[in-house]
């Protein structure tokens, strides 16, 4: 296995950092190939725990290349602080393992701005943004109105392009929302702090995966988010605005004529959910309450409570189908242990009739859950690391996941941990 691909079946959340700290080890390059800053991968290992925000889940193993692709929304200035505080923690983020593509797109403060503004200006029909300025730069990006990384090494270039601009968004930001403009000694002052200390981490990263494919390195893909989150095949308009599936992997990458070997499926155990749209099988009250707290359910990026549901077995099933997994990986399976019933949504019913394939959006807020439940073991299980040593009733609940989703689950978590999960035999 040469390419893989770690993905998100559901909203997102579902613990792809995890997964991809822990596989790092059997690759020699992490790359990520879509969002921004906007979503945080957290990761469990000896230096502590982190929200990754930009920066691949594979940072903290030596040896290992990081990249950021060319569809990945960097931020310049987030970048940088995420490289400090991992550097206070002891880990060395350098150009020797980190690589910037030229191609890449800067996000800008003014995205940011754009951002919170229309948030505030749609009021109740928001759409749950995390106001990192990911809908406003993927906007720009493709009116052709961004600033390329690679521009950082042509001085009187950026510095028109930047001008350009700033005359454009000022045009945006005072006229249509009232708000403070910029000047560009102000970006100038931020392109000096920020993006000119990222010029040793900005190259060619397409000649260097050609290289590197040529030399037959092992590639992980990381993916932001999950498949319902995708820009086409989302809950829409309910999603980011880029695409989060495997098969986007080799164009966000910055090298589209590589093949996909393996695609890991990340799954929860429970459903979650952060922001606004349709959730099919949200609980509420108290059973939601319990369930938060059991698993620590807050946003990395933004703190927030994230809504919280049963298994979402018609939206797994569709995420599994477009992502195109070949195996999956369950996370979190331990959270549930205190329940002595497990509830699972399996079908929708959508106008009082019962389906099992995942709709199109504008139905899924007509579409009620149905519920069963399923046993529970009700005895902890994060010290597991073999399939045989987990309760019988927790053996059901994955083979009946399998059953459902046509898809082999290959690893299942049962902690944060790097170490807290339970690897069973290919098929």
């Amino acid at each position: 296995m040469n390419n893989c691909a770690v993905v998100g079946i559901n909203w997102g959340d579902e613990g792809k950092g995890r997964m991809v700290d822990l596989l790092t080890k059997d690759f020699d390059i992490v790359v990520r190939y879509q969002g921004g800053g906007n979503a945080g991968h957290t990761v469990v290992n000896e230096y502590g725990e982190f929200a990754l925000h930009l920066l691949p889940s594979g940072i903290f193993h030596q040896g290992i290349v990081n990249i950021l692709g060319n569809n990945v929304a960097v931020d310049p200035e987030n970048l940088c602080k995420e490289i400090d505080l991992l550097a206070s923690k002891g880990i060395s983020v350098a150009p020797e393992n980190l690589k910037i593509s030229d191609r890449a797109s800067l996000l800008m403060p003014w995205h940011r701005d754009l951002d919170c503004l229309e948030e505030l200006r749609l009021r109740d029909k928001k759409y749950g943004s995390t106001k990192q300025g990911i809908a406003p730069f993927y906007s720009d990006k493709y009116q052709k109105k961004t600033i390329q990384a690679g521009e950082l090494f042509f001085p009187e270039r950026l510095h028109e392009h930047l001008s350009e601009l700033c005359v454009w968004k000022n045009l945006i930001i005072d006229r249509v929302y009232g708000a403070e403009t910029y000047t560009m000694e102000y970006l100038k002052r931020w392109c000096h702090e920020y993006l000119e200390r990222l010029g040793p981490y900005i190259c060619d990263t397409t000649q260097f995966l050609k290289e590197s494919q040529e030399e037959n390195k092992k590639i992980l893909f990381e993916a932001q988010l999950g498949a319902l989150r995708d820009i086409d095949f989302g809950i829409y308009p309910y999603t980011t605005s880029s695409n989060t599936l495997a098969s986007y992997a080799p164009i966000g990458s910055g090298c589209p004529w590589i093949k996909i070997e393996e695609t890991v499926g990340i799954v929860k155990a429970y459903s979650t959910c952060v922001g606004e749209g349709p959730f099919v099988s949200e609980l509420f009250d108290e059973e939601a309450e319990k369930l938060r707290k059991e698993g620590k359910e807050y946003g990395a990026k933004t703190g927030r409570a994230r809504r919280v549901g049963a298994l979402d077995l018609v939206a797994t099933k569709y995420g599994v189908q477009i992502q195109g997994a070949t195996e999956l990986a369950l996370t979190k399976l331990d959270i549930l242990s205190y329940l002595e019933k497990i509830p699972v949504c399996v079908k929708y019913k959508i106008d009082g009739i019962e389906t099992d394939r995942f709709p199109f959006p504008s139905l899924l807020n007509k579409a009620e859950p149905v519920i069963e439940y399923h046993d529970g073991w009700n005895c902890d299980i994060s010290k597991v690391r073999k399939w045989d040593g987990l309760p019988e009733q927790a053996r059901d609940y994955v083979e009946m996941i399998e059953k459902e989703t046509g898809c082999q689950i290959r690893y299942i978590s049962v902690g944060p941990e790097r170490e807290a999960y339970i690897e069973r035999r290919r098929r």
